[in-house]
């Protein structure tokens, strides 16, 4: 019996015990293709011998020091090196351990600016509905995963949503592209006079909208009027890039592909490759001269934030980015996933969307392209196909509730940087097997009314 407290108690998991490149094998030998990065985390695959060097060499250096006493060589060389690569108006860098600790630690930053600024009256967050932006309660709050959320709505700080730019389902019949996304900027500016512009702190969005509804980039146009109306009324934008950041999408940060720069960019995942946990927050020069200017002291705080060997695996990492031009290849390689998840799909009935940016790319399941209906969430249509891929040796990040927190099933691919193309026509090959697998005996009452 296990002593482990897993988060389905009554799964039984196949046990990891060694990885390399692309592949994690099992107890018994089984090799899986990790076609998701776990959760969009792997963007080297596992076991790069340069990080794994880089990590044993910090740690014959230096293990640990708590950031109240010390600052590391490790921790301000990373902070160098993003900020010399992020967007032009990012100045400072502040280290965590997870996306969620990203998200926290911006709340509380965009919410002290305000109070450095004397503008006390500032307590609203804006963010969208459908989004996905951490665990911890702060972050629960203002994400907008209804599935997630309502367990622990109680205890949530109130946060106002948005609709999402899912032009696929939330386009209207004969609005153009630019019309629906100016329609969703208006929308924001409506929310905000609502509240009143002299309360709200932040809005808060994925440039590139990942767990919750899968792969979804905004219509064009639409994040320079988010841009403008922000800075019309004074208020923050934080670009949550925990997912799709980090050259995910094909560029190092997804914002950069929207043409505007945010006040603050959480990272995670891809920046320290799965191989430490560890996040950041990028502070542009705005927030942090009105921090130098005031108190000069961030009132937030984890025992973990900045540790030298998570540090020394995320300085790594984006070295090996840059230095193999990683971030290139994904942005090339891209359309060519793009294009095999078409050709494998485009006559499948049940997938209606095939989208994504770079290897961020999903396939959305419906029981009727026509009409877009969903199938009945009972029938757990994104689960079955998660299973048989694992079956076949084949891991996805398979998701339910994309329309609403309740309906829909989307299917998420998000492989390492250093894939091949022919792994991605065995990835594509492996997930058509698995959906075919899952939707081959339908019963007729799976559709959703």
């Amino acid at each position: 019996m296990s002593h482990v407290f897993h988060r389905n108690l009554r799964a039984t998991l196949p046990k990891a015990v060694s990885a390399s490149g692309i592949h994690i094998v099992d107890q018994h030998g089984k090799q899986y293709i990790d076609a998701c990065g776990g959760a969009a985390v792997s963007c080297l695959g596992h076991n790069h011998p340069s990080v794994l060097a880089a990590m044993q060499e910090q740690m014959h250096k230096l293990d640990y020091a708590h950031t109240s006493f010390f600052t590391t060589d490790v921790a301000e060389e990373l902070a160098e090196l993003m900020v010399a690569n992020g967007p032009k108006n990012m100045r400072k860098v502040y280290m965590v351990s997870s996306g969620s600790e990203a998200i926290e630690a911006a709340l509380k930053m965009a919410r002290q600016y305000f109070l450095e600024r004397g503008e006390f009256k500032r307590t609203q967050f804006i963010a969208r509905r459908q989004s996905y932006h951490g665990n911890t309660l702060g972050a629960l709050a203002v994400g907008g995963n209804a599935w997630r959320r309502e367990p622990f709505q109680p205890l949530l700080m109130d946060a106002t949503h948005i609709e999402p730019c899912y032009a696929y389902r939330n386009q209207r019949e004969g609005e153009s592209a630019h019309g629906y996304g100016q329609r969703l900027v208006a929308e924001l500016e409506s929310e905000i006079v609502r509240l009143g512009p002299d309360t709200v702190i932040a809005v808060c969005m994925e440039p590139v909208v990942g767990a919750t509804l899968g792969a979804v980039a905004a219509v064009e146009g639409y994040f320079q009027g988010v841009r403008r109306i922000c800075d019309k009324y004074g208020v923050l934008l934080i670009a949550d890039e925990i997912m799709c950041g980090m050259g995910r999408t094909g560029t190092l940060y997804a914002l950069e592909q929207e043409g505007i720069e945010a006040d603050l960019i959480t990272v995670a995942k891809g920046l320290g490759g799965g191989y430490q946990a560890i996040g950041a927050v990028l502070v542009s020069e705005k927030v942090a001269n009105v921090f130098s200017s005031g108190s000069g002291q961030f009132m937030h705080g984890h025992t973990y934030i900045g540790h030298p060997v998570a540090c020394a695996a995320a300085l790594e990492v984006q070295k090996v980015l840059m230095r193999e031009e990683l971030v290139t290849h994904c942005a090339e390689l891209g359309p060519y996933l793009r294009d095999s998840l078409h050709q494998a799909f485009d006559a499948n009935p049940f997938v209606g969307d095939i989208r994504g940016r770079g290897l961020f790319q999903a396939i959305e399941l419906v029981q009727s392209r026509e009409d877009k209906k969903p199938f009945d969430p009972r029938f757990k249509l994104n689960a079955r196909i998660r299973d048989a891929a694992m079956d076949l040796g084949l891991m996805v990040y398979a998701m339910g509730g994309t329309i609403d927190g309740r309906l829909g099933d989307h299917i998420l691919l998000a492989p390492p940087f250093t894939v091949s193309p022919a792994q991605v026509q065995e990835i594509v090959g492996k997930l058509q097997q698995a959906v075919q697998l899952a939707t081959s005996s339908i019963p007729l009452s799976t559709a959703a009314v």
